[in-house]
């Protein structure tokens, strides 16, 4: 894929934007309003929200980075996640609109680069592969969202408008459109239309709905579990006869 090296223009507007910091403060506020349903009033947002706690604060170590006050910005970073649970470097990019609901155990780092209207999930790693100084950390494009416990690793692009399934780990760059789940990550859907099959070709049922993701696991057990019987079967073995216990399926039905 190509994805990683096309051009994102928004990342250049993102940073020419910075001196807007107040009006920034309040788009977060307003994104806690538009994707929280649970959200009744300003003061419970402004009281009660950890995750807008923690992008305030780092909007203010941001500051203080681009500023070349690299040792106030990652003591401010320090505080804000002692506070909220949440670390993120203040040498990230992350544009207007970002909303990490519950919150608790994300971390993104340094070089991560979060488009507008992107929404975590708790327990979400935007993460580093290499030791080396340079781009290390993903890239979300625009109204991108990460469900709980996903993996996002190395300098990797996840297109815009991209769904990552909860714990999917995503090591690969994902084109715009898409839906993401399992470990390794693979995209599933891409503008609506399902693109996985399962080992018997078929189209797997299972849309993004965190609960309801595809069971690589067990699919691979029951493959495993198929392909013993038919050995069996052409070896002449009969299961359960000559004294022996009778073989437990349910163990494959799952």
């Amino acid at each position: 894929m190509t994805c990683g090296r096309q051009p994102r223009p928004w990342i250049k507007s993102l940073k020419a934007d910075d001196k807007n910091m107040f009006k920034r403060l309040r788009e977060d506020v307003q994104a806690v309003f538009d994707r929280d349903p649970a959200a009744r009033s300003w003061i419970e947002i402004l009281t009660s929200y950890p995750g807008l706690h923690a992008i305030w604060f780092y909007r203010i170590s941001h500051w203080f980075w681009i500023h070349r006050m690299p040792l106030i910005g990652r003591f401010i970073s320090h505080i804000g996640r002692w506070l909220s649970g949440i670390e993120i470097h203040p040498g990230a990019t992350i544009g207007p609109g970002f909303f990490i609901d519950h919150g608790m155990g994300v971390v993104i780092g340094e070089t991560a680069e979060i488009g507008p209207d992107v929404t975590l999930y708790h327990g979400v790693t935007l993460g580093g592969t290499s030791w080396k100084k340079g781009k290390r950390h993903p890239t979300l494009e625009e109204a991108v969202v990460v469900g709980a416990g996903a993996k996002i690793l190395g300098p990797i692009t996840i297109g815009a408008r991209t769904r990552v399934g909860a714990n999917a780990v995503v090591v690969r760059d994902v084109p715009p459109d898409s839906v993401v789940v399992g470990i390794p990550g693979r995209v599933t859907h891409r503008h609506g239309t399902r693109v996985a099959l399962d080992e018997a070709g078929h189209i797997h049922p299972y849309d993004l709905e965190h609960g309801a993701l595809p069971d690589m696991t067990g699919r691979a057990l029951r493959h495993l579990a198929e392909r013993i019987r038919r050995l069996e079967q052409n070896a002449g073995l009969a299961v359960g006869t000559s004294g022996e216990e009778e073989e437990e399926f349910w163990f494959y039905q799952i």
